[in-house]
């Protein structure tokens, strides 16, 4: 016990002191779900608000299906990402395979399903008296729909928190498509769990101290942002 707790004092000392390698592991992980979560975010919510608005064959089909991948598991979205980036796919020519972009490709993916489906869920969620009240003011069909994205706000960001979350914490598809090499793809994730295969535990607690932190004042800004409005 006398150990761990040593341990995780220097955890903490190396985050205080900046530590470079813990830096730049913590950079790169917010850099790469960052851009994962805003790709996601420019696909999903349109798709959302067509899903939602739409009525047609198959809609209830497609909503659980949605569903159904908000717990697919990291590791086969990172082979199917890799079979088609790999040297044998039909996108190896593109050279992603073991580069950030493929981490993030892997991380859109996973968000795509979370981000997709509670966007309807939040849209559904929406009183249609706020659809009719803009349309009797003279609003057009477009501002209407913004009108009711702008009231399904909360359950929207909702989903962009949680579809982050998911993204920087995942470790299977960033192993895989990533290759965890030290100073271009290792994120958090993947160095927490090479370091505790050492048995370095002062760095992989640093990390693990750090990626409970990003979660952590996430949610707290985004509960400010939103009691403003």
């Amino acid at each position: 016990m006398q150990e761990l707790w040593e341990a995780f004092l220097q955890a903490i000392n190396l985050i205080i002191s900046l530590d470079s390698e813990v830096i730049e592991i913590s950079l790169r992980s917010l850099y790469i779900s960052a851009v994962a979560i805003l790709i996601a975010c420019l696909v999903c919510i349109p798709i959302g608000g067509l899903i939602h608005f739409h009525e047609f064959t198959g809609k209830r089909a497609l909503i659980n299906i949605i569903q159904t991948f908000y717990s697919i598991p990291t590791v086969v979205v990172g082979l199917f990402v890799f079979l088609f980036i790999s040297r044998a796919g039909p996108l190896g020519g593109m050279e992603l395979l073991f580069t950030p972009g493929a981490v993030i490709i892997g991380q859109v993916l996973l968000i795509l399903p979370i981000l997709t489906g509670m966007t309807v869920g939040a849209l559904k969620g929406v009183d249609r008296a706020v659809k009719d009240t803009a349309l009797s003011l003279g609003a057009t069909d477009a501002h209407a729909i913004w009108t009711i994205i702008g009231e399904a706000r909360f359950g929207v960001v909702g989903a962009v928190i949680l579809g982050f979350g998911r993204a920087i914490s995942e470790v299977g598809a960033a192993m895989i498509l990533g290759g965890n090499i030290k100073g271009y793809t290792r994120v958090l994730t993947t160095a927490i769990q090479l370091e505790t295969q050492k048995g370095e535990l002062v760095l992989a607690l640093a990390l693990g101290i750090i990626l409970i932190s990003i979660a952590l004042v996430i949610n707290i800004v985004v509960n400010i942002m939103l009691q403003r409005y």
